[in-house]
């Protein structure tokens, strides 16, 4: 079967293979929110569900299966950034255990609902990279 023949719904379509930019471009548009390949349209639908299909290059991109990557590596920078942060706090000012938790929740809440659609998109942009690897020259 050739490369650029899916199998989708038991039927087999022709889908070009999309002209993949370069890693560090794809990461920047997707963390924009833009499609990776071109750069045009957006990624998502709502906050985190992915377009099906870009309307501009018509890559799939509902077919990517970022699966849990992104909320895990959410939850790995936004720990990396609140930790230290509340132990900083902790050592230099002691506020009281209720003033923590209520400076430190809505931040470690906030912070990781305002990253995981960068991130999301970040990880696309990885994922369809190395699916379909860097342009030809």
């Amino acid at each position: 079967m050739p490369d650029d023949l899916n199998l989708t719904g038991g039927s087999l379509i022709w889908q070009p293979k999309p002209v993949m930019p370069a890693l560090w471009p794809a990461i920047r548009r997707g963390v924009a929110g833009r499609c990776p390949v071109c750069g045009t349209e957006p990624l998502f639908l709502g906050y985190l569900r992915v377009t099906p299909v870009c309307r501009q290059c018509h890559t799939a991109l509902g077919l990517v299966p970022a699966d849990d990557a992104p909320p895990y590596f959410t939850i790995l920078l936004v720990g990396h950034i609140i930790v230290p942060l509340l132990l900083l706090v902790e050592i230099n000012l002691k506020p009281a255990m209720w003033l923590e938790a209520a400076i430190f929740l809505p931040l470690t809440a906030a912070l990781a609902l305002a990253l995981l659609r960068p991130i999301k998109g970040a990880t696309l942009a990885c994922l369809l990279h190395a699916e379909y690897g860097a342009p030809s020259r």
